[in-house]
């Protein structure tokens, strides 16, 4: 979802979903109290915040000034679970939106307009939640790209089946100019935007699994220095640790929301 202000016509080059489509674009946190949140991720992770076009409930995290993840305080207001959900950047939101409905998958909010483009947030066949957004990218767009200061991993039943599922609805492996590449290496699904490493998607998950870890799902990680000091912050602030190993942790937010943080040396 798009959160910020695109650039006037002549400053600057925007980049469109038209360009980049199939990759992810953007992450997002859908929570009950942005002042919360900030408090949280700002003891966690050293974000910083500025306003976002969209109003009071929405802001842009910054790290070392450049543009990390978005958060909307909409989880009350619009009935939505709170979770870090990825976005994924397409040339039709109404054409990925009817290919997900063609393969059994969930369209839970949208096609919605939300200037200067459109969102869904939809659910695969197993579901994992995702969104997509086409339209304008926002402002410092290709600075988070090239920082890649968040990856993600979906999860996943049958990677391979997941694999089919998402390149059909965001055209990965097709023979339009300039789309994402899909690759087998050792046993999981990678995928490559501009010969980057975007996305990764791993088998194993199990769909009726009580534990909502267990079950498909896409997982945000965040790249920090200490990996350490962010589980130590998040238990003093609310917060609680799922796993933990040397170079990476699972960690719940005081709200409930899932995510990883992973040393930088291991992205």
């Amino acid at each position: 979802m798009n959160h910020d202000t695109p650039i006037p016509s002549g400053t600057k080059d925007v980049v469109s979903s038209h360009s980049v489509f199939g990759a992810p674009c953007w992450v997002s946190l859908t929570s009950r109290d942005v002042k919360a949140t900030e408090e949280f991720y700002g003891a966690v992770l050293g974000w910083q915040w500025r306003p976002a076009k969209l109003g009071d409930r929405f802001r842009i995290a910054l790290a070392d000034g450049s543009p990390v993840a978005g958060i909307a305080g909409v989880a009350t207001m619009w009935q939505m679970a709170v979770a870090w959900t990825p976005y994924f950047a397409v040339r039709s939101a109404d054409d990925a939106v009817a290919r997900v409905q063609e393969r059994m998958g969930t369209v839970a909010v949208g096609p919605i307009s939300l200037p200067p483009g459109r969102a869904a947030l939809l659910a695969d066949r197993d579901g994992a939640t995702f969104g997509i957004w086409e339209g304008d990218l926002f402002t410092d767009w290709e600075t988070w790209r090239n920082a890649q200061p968040a990856f993600i991993t979906l999860h996943t039943r049958d990677a391979f089946d997941a694999a089919i599922f998402y390149g059909e609805v965001l055209d990965w492996a097709s023979e339009s100019p300039g789309c994402c590449e899909v690759h087998y290496e050792g046993g999981e699904v990678v995928l490559r935007s501009r010969g980057d490493v975007v996305a990764r998607i791993e088998s194993g998950a199990l769909e009726a699994a009580p534990d909502p870890t267990i079950r498909p799902h896409w997982q945000v990680h965040f790249t920090v220095d200490d990996v350490e000091a962010c589980t130590r912050a998040a238990e003093l602030h609310g917060g609680s640790v799922l796993s933990k190993g040397s170079d990476e942790a699972v960690l719940r937010d005081h709200d409930g929301a899932q995510f990883t943080v992973t040393s930088r040396r291991e992205r």
